[in-house]
């Protein structure tokens, strides 16, 4: 029998949170619009174009990855590989791997900072569980030369950061359509989180401000206790996005949950 590339429960844990997931993108779209691979975003316009859009369009692979039976979290990898394709063909180049495995890297390292700040830090053991799930992912997406073990990837992870990481004129052109996507005041709040979130050497290169939230996400864990989380995480997003913002949580949701695990027709 097929077994689905996620098998752990902490992987699970993590994404199956509306907060969590947030603040895992909220990480990725400031670390990725550094990246030396950033034009490939720009070869369709689409992510330019609605980046909160893009946002949720991945996290919904993502999810279904994660939730899925094993057929629809095969075919999830799929769609991805042929979204790529699709991409590949338009510039007429291929993807590099290394950009592949920068991508992965980062949902990685932010799948843990989020549980971090929500939750507290990993164990050992959960920390080596995480990275054996998105290895499979990565594997399945024919991602090469991926480290065997979480401590072989944080050590490369190091590495990445340090050498695929610079300031362009794509960094100022995402950064814009955050901006205008948001509006002034979420933007500020975003580059805030984004403070708090990313490692010293890429907070430094994007000028973020002093990771001074720490108090701000205690309040917020006192309000999802009393059930407010929710009215934090719209006040962070526009409006159009609100019906997909609830859809990221799916902690509660126990009859789509039932449906993401049931066998595919």
């Amino acid at each position: 029998m097929a077994l689905t590339p996620v098998q752990h429960c902490v992987t699970r844990r993590i994404w199956s949170r509306g907060d969590a997931v947030l603040l895992i993108f909220a990480g990725a779209a400031a670390e990725f619009a550094l990246n030396r691979a950033v034009d490939w975003l720009f070869v369709t316009g689409a992510l330019p174009r609605d980046p909160i859009g893009r946002v949720f369009r991945t996290v919904r692979y993502a999810q279904r990855i994660a939730f899925g039976a094993a057929a629809d979290a095969q075919r999830a990898l799929e769609q991805i590989g042929r979204a790529h394709a699709a991409v590949e063909a338009a510039r007429g180049q291929t993807i590099p791997a290394w950009a592949h495995r920068a991508v992965l890297y980062m949902l990685i390292y932010y799948s843990e900072r989020a549980h971090t700040l929500l939750e507290g830090s990993l164990a050992p053991i959960d920390q080596q569980d995480l990275y054996d799930d998105f290895r499979r992912i990565g594997e399945g997406l024919g991602i090469p030369a991926l480290p065997p073990s979480y401590e072989t990837w944080g050590a490369d992870r190091v590495r990445q950061v340090a050498e695929d990481l610079a300031w362009s004129d794509h960094t100022a052109a995402l950064y814009a359509a955050y901006r205008h996507q948001l509006g002034p005041w979420r933007y500020a709040l975003l580059r805030r989180v984004q403070a708090v979130l990313l490692p010293p050497p890429i907070r430094r290169m994007l000028r973020l401000p002093s990771p001074r939230l720490a108090s701000a996400i205690d309040v917020y864990q006192v309000l999802r206790a009393v059930h407010l989380g929710s009215w934090v995480q719209r006040a962070l997003v526009p409006p159009r996005y609100w019906a997909e913002l609830r859809q990221l949580d799916l902690r509660h949701d126990t009859r789509r949950e039932r449906s993401m695990h049931a066998p595919a027709a």
